[in-house]
């Protein structure tokens, strides 16, 4: 197992910013929870303000495959996200 020490958020670059994004989704997803906009917005500690920000890293990882949405067709405001393994 390897242990990573915190990184703030604007010091990831794209490639760390997807794979914390499959990171928390897998985590939820074993709390019996999804990934949201907001719950990434928590976890990366970025203003409410800037949700774009976190909806282009999700889209990121969309792309890369790591997640999956929740249901196909889901409201783009309301979606939820779920590792692509689950």
């Amino acid at each position: 197992m390897t242990l990573f020490a915190p990184k703030p958020f604007r010091e990831m670059d794209r490639l760390e910013r997807v794979h914390a994004t499959y990171l928390h989704a897998c985590l939820r997803y074993e709390q019996r929870e999804t990934a949201t906009n907001a719950s990434l917005r928590e976890r990366f500690g970025v203003d409410p303000r800037n949700s774009a920000t976190v909806s282009r890293i999700i889209k990121d990882a969309l792309e890369e495959g790591v997640i999956k949405p929740f249901e196909e067709g889901q409201a783009k405001k309301a979606a939820r996200y779920l590792p692509w393994w689950a």
